[in-house]
């Protein structure tokens, strides 16, 4: 309310007396003393009512931008795990069917030892539990003790699935080439291939990933992973 609007009935009781009285001067001007107040709590309580709207309003933005970096994080997730689901399921498929064996051979090679092969396995559960800081370790010290091991490609596929699982895609990058530089004769030579070249593009260096893409294309055409790279340069718009 308008403090003039609660005064002015103040004033036209201070005139019909005609301030004839000491004591009725004094009644009016603690009347205005009263009204005076209650201007001031009310201002008071419409300031406080606007801070509170106002912080209100800032928790609830927050909170819609936490609810859309939830989402997109979910989001990228769920994008990691179907482009490891889909060069799996691409590879099974490409394998003959009489051969009919994962990506990853879980069966003991001849130069495995029994020990080797432990500690590998051990490794690869972590992984599927996703415990990947664990796992990566693992397989790290894997790689270090069991130099001539026959699972040397696929503990260095994994450790690269170890890292691009948690976004470090420059050392997951790195893992990927020790393959294709040291194991070209490997199962995992293809997948490398293009999980390098998928790191490439979440680096942000799309000319790089682009050409990499490319050369499964046009250097391995009608494998599992070709068809994977056309797709992702068909979602580039390429």
């Amino acid at each position: 309310m308008n403090a003039r609007m609660m005064l002015l009935p103040v004033l036209v009781a201070l005139l019909a007396i005609g301030c004839n009285s000491e004591d009725q001067l004094r009644r009016v001007e603690q009347e205005v003393g009263d009204l005076k107040l209650e201007v001031f709590k009310l201002r008071q309580s419409v300031e406080e009512g606007n801070k509170r709207a106002q912080t209100d309003q800032q928790a609830s933005a927050e909170a819609r931008n936490q609810d859309r970096r939830f989402q997109a994080d979910l989001q990228e997730s769920l994008r990691q795990v179907q482009d490891t689901t889909r060069v799996l399921n691409n590879r099974l498929n490409s394998q003959p069917r009489s051969v009919s064996r994962p990506v990853v051979d879980s069966q003991p090679s001849v130069a495995a030892t029994a020990e080797d092969e432990r500690a590998y396995n051990a490794a690869v559960l972590d992984y599927n539990r996703g415990n990947y800081p664990l796992a990566a370790e693992g397989l790290e010290l894997f790689l270090k003790t069991y130099p001539q091991s026959g699972k040397r490609s696929d503990a260095l596929f994994f450790l690269g699935l170890c890292h691009y699982n948690q976004r470090a895609f420059d050392k997951a990058q790195v893992a990927f080439e020790r393959i294709i530089k040291e194991h070209a004769a490997s199962p995992q030579f293809l997948p490398a291939k293009l999980k390098r070249a998928q790191c490439l593009l979440k680096q942000g260096l799309k000319p790089a990933a682009l050409k990499a893409f490319r050369e499964l294309v046009d250097g391995f055409a009608g494998s599992a992973e070709a068809r994977t790279a056309q797709q992702e340069l068909s979602d580039l718009g390429l």
